[in-house]
């Protein structure tokens, strides 16, 4: 709004001059004032409101000097207290819980640890599922507390480093191939059986085959012969009483007296036999075995 004025001032000759003022006066006024205010007032109130969510969520996130609620940030990493939930990957060089608590990691799916090289791409996989335990690496180390090796496993072969290996399936092991080791042992009052349903059973060991039983006996089945061979050294049956009740009698010799017999061995086919034991020995080349 401009209002004109004039006003009078007296020259050098005495005479009156009139010299125009102008006077502006600024202002909004009307519905351009009330609009402003009302503007003003949604700023006020829109402020208010944001600086109310900020301490809501403030409040609700539990934000703090250490980091936000359960998460705490320390400067040799971040700890997370409680239970959490991860919507995508986790990247970590290390999680570890705390030192009197355990670390469970749930899903409802399946649990899958992957490690990757330079490259990005998968060198071991382990994946945890509903109905089994997935592996894929190129060699599986167990080591106990001690650094000391439990189980090995690679593409060539499985290395066992107790000083046990237990096997408490009601059947056994069942072995495709060779076994080597050193000692076979059944479990205590229990018998242990070697069994070989359609094939052979052979145990060779270049510094001899020990079998024992402490207590029982040692029972040897087959279908068709038990062969006992010893290439360069002999056959020692060491025991107090040596029975062969189904042994056939010998045709040939000499009788004796007293019912005493001897054993005696066909040079051909290596058969045992009874002879009826006389003076002199009974067996002969010529007998019919």
């Amino acid at each position: 709004m401009v209002r004109e004025q004039y006003v009078t001032t007296t020259g050098d000759d005495g005479v009156p001059d009139t010299i125009p003022e102008y006077l502006y006066t600024i202002g909004i006024y009307g519905w351009r004032k009330r609009c402003l205010y009302l503007f003003i007032l949604i700023l006020l109130v829109i402020l208010v409101i944001n600086l109310a969510l900020t301490i809501w969520i403030v409040r609700v996130m539990w934000f703090n000097t250490e980091g936000m609620g359960l998460l705490q940030v320390h400067p040799d990493g971040v700890r997370l207290e409680g239970e959490s939930e991860f919507l995508f990957p986790l990247y970590a060089q290390e999680i570890d819980s705390r030192e009197d608590s355990e670390l469970l990691v749930d899903s409802t799916e399946n649990v899958s640890l992957n490690a990757r090289n330079e490259n990005g791409d998968v060198t071991g996989r382990l994946s945890v599922g509903p109905k089994k335990v997935q592996g894929d690496v190129q060699q599986l180390v167990i080591n106990s507390n001690s650094n000391k090796m439990l189980f090995q496993a690679d593409g060539k072969e499985v290395v066992v480093g107790t000083n046990k290996l237990r096997i408490t399936g009601p059947e056994g092991a069942i072995f495709q191939h060779s076994v080597q080791t050193p000692l076979i042992r059944g479990e205590m009052s229990k018998d242990l059986r070697l069994d070989a349903p359609t094939r052979s059973l052979t145990m060779d060991a270049p510094g001899g085959v020990h079998v024992k039983a402490l207590s029982g006996r040692l029972s040897a089945t087959s279908n068709m012969d038990v062969l006992l061979h010893s290439n360069d050294g002999l056959l020692v049956l060491d025991a107090e009483m040596l029975r062969l009740p189904n042994l056939r009698l010998g045709t040939g010799g000499t009788g004796g007296a007293q019912g005493l017999y001897e054993v005696c061995v066909c040079p051909n086919s290596g058969k045992l036999f009874l002879s009826k034991a006389g003076v002199t020995s009974t067996c002969s080349n010529s007998q019919q075995c």
